[in-house]
Formats: C-alpha cells, structure tokens, sequence
C-alpha cells in the first residue's frame, strides 16, 4: 500500500511498528494530507531513516503533471496526471464564485461501456488506490497554490466499482487532520450498482449521492448504459429511497440530453414522475461530444423546453454549465488522444 493511502490509524500502527514514537504518525500525516506534499525530501521535520524505513514498505506514489490544458472561455484546467506504473488518468479544475471544484477519476479506465463516455471505450485497466485519488486533489492545490472546497468523483471510472477505496478515500478527505472538507462539499456518482447503493447508505455520510440516469425507460437506457440490463430504473429509485430514508440526504440524477435520443418534453414529463416523490434534484448535462461516437448535444430550445417541462411538474433542475469544451473537458477524452497519439 502506498503511503499516502494509510490511514492515520495505519500510519500510527506502522511508524510504532518501527520503534518510533507515535507522535512521529502525526507528523508525517500533515505532511502528506495537510501540506499536500509530492517528495518525501518535503518532510523536513521527519528523520531521514524513519522516511527511509517508511518508504521500504510504502513507497509514495507518483502523481506528475504529464499534460495541462486550460480553458480560455472559462478557465477550467484539464490535468492529465502519470501515475508511478506509467498509466494516466485524467481530473479537472473549475472555478466558481463559491471556490475551486475538483472532478477527479476514481479507476484507469471504466468497465461500465456507457454509449455517450470516452473513458470506457478502452474498458478497466485497473482501480485506484486510495491515495492516488487524494493525489489528484492534492497535485492540483499544490499547483495553483489554492485550496479545494469541493470535491466531485464522477471523472473516469465507476466509483462504486471501487467501493472499498472510495469509503476510505471519503474519510480520508474529510479528516481534520488533513484537507477537512465537508462531506456535504463531496459528491459521488454512479451508473447505478444497487447493491452499493444501499450499502453506502449504511454508513450514514453526509455527502451528495448522484445518479447517472440518462433515460427514462429501462429500454431506452439499456441502449445507452449496460449496467441497465442488470438493475431497473425500479431497482435504482427504490435503492435511492433508501438511501434518502438513511441519511437524510437529497439524491441528484445526472441527466446527459443526447440529440433526438432522450430529450423529448415526453422524456421530461416522465422524468418528473422519477424525480418528484425522491424530491430528487435534476441536473441536465448537454452531452459533450466525442468523435468515437455520433451522439450529438441537444438543442438550445429542446434544452429550454426540457428544463420548462420540469420545473411546472415542481421539479428542483438546473442545466450544468459547459465547462472545458475547448480544452476535451469530458471524461476520458484527453487521456485517450495522447493514448492514440492524436495530441
């Protein structure tokens, strides 16, 4: 395990394991999770033979800038990250007026074949660690000198597919003894592996749970989601309902409106029957295209009298404003050009 993806528990366990006071665990953990830093040579209050035992057994990942490319209609940054065994994921800045926003990937790769996705063209190379997603976060803050207020698990990846990972992760984020961001500041999404639904709900965080739902009949979204083929829109509400009954927490479907596929005022008027006894949120996502599909985004009056629709059925909705179109903003797009040599 690499070292940052130690608890601090574990941490504690393994410096005392050495023979070294525990105090040293408190140390070396703001180091990495507080202070964010890349290189062991960062830790200047940190002997280097403690380091040096440390990284015997947990070496620190790497998590280099490989690509960056920043937006010049809004300044959103694309980072493009190589990890320690040559693979690349990918994450991406946005900056609102409420602070900096963090979407970053949760695998190498995706397994799910969602029909509107560039990350799942090439299928799952492998899950990431628990610290290479910290690392994402920790790369980009430490290289606009900023701190991150929010945090979005919906880059490349299903998250749920790395359920383990992603619960460790979520304490880890949000430990005073590191970045403390608020779990409510955290957003996680899924295509919707029920099981893992309900069992999140269990341990009760105060996150944003979203759900990539994309259609409104099982058909429908069979053709644009595999995953629909094994749990129903049914499955999927009734897991949310649980979800909400756990935590409290209000659930958002993410709705990408495809071009004369799934954003008819039909499609929103059951949308509206979906959403409305959830008190779900709808945040619409004009699809962003990719050349290896033909999916196109919808128009600006289908986007309007979509949007229209729903909110005179009482639904909560906003339309996601486009970010890093200029610069292959959407999941897996830039990974996969310098992966095919066409950047």
């Amino acid at each position: 395990m690499d070292l940052r993806s130690l608890s601090f528990d574990e941490l504690k366990n393994e410096i005392e394991s050495l023979g070294e006071k525990s105090f040293r665990a408190g140390q070396v953990y703001e180091w990495l999770h507080k202070k964010c830093v890349l290189e062991p040579g960062e830790m200047t209050n940190v002997g280097k033979q403690l380091k040096e035992r440390l990284l015997a057994g947990h070496p620190l990942d790497k998590m280099e800038i490989a690509r960056l490319q920043e937006s010049k209609l809004d300044g959103t940054r694309k980072y493009l990250f190589l990890l320690s065994d040559g693979n690349m994921i990918e994450s991406v800045l946005m900056r609102y007026h409420h602070g900096n926003s963090v979407c970053i990937s949760s695998q190498v790769g995706c397994r799910m074949g969602c029909a509107f996705c560039a990350s799942t063209i090439d299928g799952l190379v492998r899950n990431l660690t628990v610290g290479e997603m910290l690392g994402q976060i920790y790369a980009i803050s430490r290289d606009i000198g900023e701190r991150i207020s929010n945090v979005v698990v919906m880059g490349s990846g299903e998250p749920m597919d790395n359920f383990d990972n992603i619960v460790k992760f979520v304490g880890m984020l949000t430990d005073e003894r590191g970045l403390n961001i608020s779990q409510r500041n955290l957003t996680i999404s899924t295509c919707g592996l029920v099981p893992k639904i309900r069992e999140l709900a269990d341990m009760k965080f105060q996150l944003t749970l979203a759900i990539s739902l994309h259609a409104t009949t099982d058909e429908k979204r069979r053709e644009l989601m595999p995953i629909a083929n094994r749990y129903s829109i049914r499955e999927i509400t009734d897991a949310c309902i649980y979800y909400f009954e756990k935590t409290g927490r209000r659930i958002t479907f993410e709705y990408s409106l495809v071009g004369g596929v799934n954003d008819s005022e039909e499609e929103a008027e059951r949308l509206s029957k979906i959403a409305k006894p959830l008190h779900a949120h709808i945040n619409l996502i004009p699809v962003n295209p990719i050349k290896e599909r033909d999916f196109v985004p919808s128009k600006d009056r289908n986007i309007k009298a979509f949007q229209n629709k729903l909110e005179k059925n009482g639904i909560n909705v906003t339309i996601r404003r486009e970010m890093g179109r200029d610069i292959d903003g959407a999941c897996g797009q830039l990974r996969r050009k310098v992966i095919s040599g066409t950047v």
